[in-house]
Formats: C-alpha cells, structure tokens, sequence
C-alpha cells in the first residue's frame, strides 16, 4: 500500500510535498483551502506552475488525495445550505482538478430534521449535479464518498448508504469511497480479528463492491465497537489494535491504494521534546507487512 498522512500546506499547496518527505511518506493527503472556512482563495498560475513542478520533482510521492472541507453537508433539507454546499463541493473538486489532483474525499452529511431517505436522496442529487457539472472540468477526479461513524443523523455509517447514492447517482467511474477505519470500527463493523476483517470486507462487497474503494484513511479508535463515536487514536495505541491494520496492509487487494494517517502529527515526550508521529505511525503500519 501506498502510506502516507495529511499534510500541512501551509505557504502553498507545493509545500505538502517536502514535508510529506519528511515525514516518510509514500503519498499524502491535503486541503486545498481553509477546512472550516467557506470562501477560497482562487489558485494563482504561480500556484499551478509551483505545485506541478513540485509533483515532477518529488515523483516517488503519490498520489495526493483531497479532503474537501467539513463545512459541507449536501445532505441538508434546507434549499439555501444545500445548494452553498453543493457549490462549496463542485469549487472542491475544481481546485483538485487544477492541480491535477485524481482523488477527492468529502463527508456525506447529515439529514439534520429530514431522515435518512430525503438525506441520502438529497446527496444522490448532488452527486448526480456534480458529476454532470464537472465532466469536462474535472473528468479524471474521482469523487469519494466517506465511510462515517454513524454518530446522529450522520450519513454514511452504513454500508447501505453509499450502495444506496452510488447506485442511484451513477454508476459512474468518478465516484468512489474512501474507507476510514476508525468510522467503520465505530459503526459497528469489526476489523481487528482475520475473520471478523473477512467479514467486514466480505459484507462491503456485497452490498457496495469492492471496487469502489478508491482511498483509506487510517485510524485507530480511542472507543470500542459500534459507539458511533469518532475520535482517532494513533496506530495500535486505540480499539483496533496493530492486528486490525495488519489485515489490511497484508491484504494484496489493497497494494498501490493510498492509505493516509488523520491523526495528530506531532506530541510531547515526557522529555518535552516535539515527537513527529507520522513518522512513528507509519513505521508501526509498515512493520506489520509480512512477506
């Protein structure tokens, strides 16, 4: 597997990439504008030009992946935040495009005071829009879909879900999923055993497809199975354990997919020295790789 962490892009988006270096990165995952902020800053062609010359010169690094920001919830039943949402995506997928970016990731979003069929439908029919409207502005990026924890009238927490907006939206080979382990574990689908792993990845196929995994975001879980609570614990320190991730770097359908790390970067030692946990996570992932 391609491993990597999201990496910061601050001073540029070209910047990621001597840092995901630094890092011990394989391939790595960024924004491309503020995450909590609607408005971006539209790219320059110095900007272009810079983060081009950056991916021919840091070769070795790929892919990049998109997180689009969290703000977006194009599952929302009201017409006003739903269509700034959809517009918020639609700039999203744009940007990445312009920087050749061929994956994208975005949260479903939440039905708030719908439910969960006028949620999911008001997604397709973002989807549908979406892959329409960027056709011929972004016809190589894949747009993925995220596995979520199942916490409110979060979407996504079931496989169901995504069967449900990839099949009515499509299909269409722009639209995928990116599956966060630690959502997944804190849906209630178990991954830490082998057999409990055959068996999630046995389910997902069934009703969604394998296939359409185009990402992972790994993620260990600080709560145990099924609490419907997402909070990232570093790898092999949560509920997951290393033998959870073990299942899938192992797993030879997975080899050349990106995997990316969302939890912190950095911590304290007791020494207070700043410790770099990318580093640290990743050395944990790959020495679980057996010949």
């Amino acid at each position: 597997m391609r491993l990597g962490a999201h990496i910061s892009t601050a001073g540029g988006a070209y910047r990621a990439f001597e840092r995901a270096r630094g890092a011990c990165c394989d391939s790595f995952l960024i924004f491309t504008k503020s995450n909590r902020q609607w408005a971006a800053k539209p790219f320059s062609d110095d900007d272009i030009t810079f983060y081009k010359n950056a991916v021919a010169e840091y070769a070795d690094l790929h892919p990049v992946s998109v997180h689009a920001a969290y703000l977006i919830n194009v599952a929302s039943p009201d017409p006003a935040l739903w269509e700034k949402s959809y517009l918020a995506l639609k700039e999203e997928v744009e940007r990445a495009a312009a920087l050749g970016i061929s994956l994208i990731t975005f949260h479903p979003g939440s039905y708030m005071t719908s439910s969960e069929q006028e949620g999911l439908a008001a997604i397709t029919r973002a989807m549908r829009r979406l892959l329409a409207e960027t056709a011929d502005t972004a016809p190589e990026t894949v747009i993925c879909l995220e596995t979520m924890a199942g916490q409110g009238t979060n979407l996504g927490g079931k496989f169901e879900h995504l069967a449900t907006i990839i099949q009515n939206a499509g299909p269409s080979d722009r639209l995928g999923v990116c599956f966060d382990t630690c959502h997944v574990f804190a849906a209630g689908y178990d991954i830490r055993t082998p057999e409990a792993y055959a068996a999630t990845m046995a389910e997902f196929d069934r009703v969604v497809g394998l296939d359409k995994i185009r990402c992972f975001h790994f993620n260990d879980s600080i709560h145990e199975l099924g609490t419907g609570k997402d909070r990232h614990a570093h790898i092999g320190r949560g509920q997951i354990g290393l033998a959870g991730f073990a299942n899938f770097i192992n797993d030879p359908r997975w080899a050349d997919h990106c995997a990316h790390l969302e939890t912190e970067p950095t911590d304290t030692g007791d020494d207070g020295v700043e410790i770099d946990m990318n580093q640290i996570n990743l050395a944990a992932l790959r020495a679980l790789l057996t010949e």
